[in-house]
């Protein structure tokens, strides 16, 4: 788990990640599904699967639930050192998985800032702000903040792939830390304690929801092939829904849907010139 992605691919060709990739590649299974390292996995499925026409660095998809149903972080950590014009396949590539695996008729896109106005964030988050406002087939609703994430009907927040996993292992950790916090405090009082079997279902259904095993994994969009990437601590029913969502992402024909998203845009852009 402590070795670089890209070297570590290259050296070990027997390693499981490698054999199961060349699985996929090869056309003998259909998705590939790993909790070990994440830098390999996506070196890997890079290297031996390259991307679907149209994209130049593949975005992780992370699930986060919010009031209104699903969003989905993107890039959750596959491409650090993003570029504008990345941000814009990532919209694309998140709109067709909300549509074919979630079902959602016009998924809305948002775009991670340190403010809602269209003037606010860096040079990096500007040129993609126009980027994105330009770009036929997405549903672009702008700048939006981290309460965003929770209260805002949002499908798809794009970040490049260094924010997304800071804000990822923030928000996991924030929900243990208040867990932890939670049952200290009920477990100090008979009353709190009696109260807390009362409300047994309530926590059980919140924890549920916002469990990572629930949603098992992400998948790694932009790949020519299936790959979905789980939680380094995954349980048997984390795996369980990894495979889950490898399986819909399959059946629903996500990347066909992407590929003919992008072309679109593609075909778009040469009219305009």
């Amino acid at each position: 788990m402590a070795e670089p992605g890209a070297k570590t691919v290259r050296k070990k060709k027997l390693s499981s990640i490698n054999i199961a990739m060349d699985m996929v590649k090869d056309g003998r299974a259909d998705a590939f599904v790993s909790a070990g390292n994440t830098g390999a996995a996506v070196a890997a499925a890079t290297l031996k699967l390259r991307t679907l026409p149209g994209v130049d660095r593949a975005g992780i998809a992370s699930a986060l639930p919010n009031e209104h149903g699903i969003c989905h972080i993107l890039d959750a950590g596959a491409n650090p050192e993003a570029k504008p014009e990345h941000l814009v396949a990532y919209a694309v590539m998140g709109t067709a998985f909300a549509r074919g695996v979630l079902g959602v008729k016009n998924p809305k896109v948002g775009l991670m800032s340190n403010g809602e106005e269209d003037e606010k964030g860096t040079t990096f988050t500007k040129e993609a702000f126009k980027l994105l406002k330009a770009t036929p087939g997405i549903t672009f609703v702008g700048n939006v903040e981290g309460r965003d994430l929770f209260e805002t009907e949002l499908d798809v927040v794009l970040c490049d792939g260094f924010v997304g996993n800071i804000m990822l292992k923030t928000i996991e950790a924030t929900a243990k830390a208040v867990s932890k916090w939670l049952k200290t405090e009920i477990q100090g009082n008979p009353l709190r304690i009696a109260g807390a079997m009362l409300a047994q279902g309530a926590f059980k259904a919140l924890k549920e929801k916002s469990s990572y095993e629930t949603y098992g994994g992400s998948p790694l969009l932009g790949v020519n092939g299936v790959v979905i990437i789980a939680h380094g601590s995954s349980t048997a029913l984390a795996v369980r829904n990894a495979i889950r969502v490898g399986l819909e992402t399959v059946e629903k024909g996500v990347n066909p849907r992407i590929e003919e998203a992008l072309a679109t845009i593609q075909k778009s852009a040469t009219v305009e010139v």
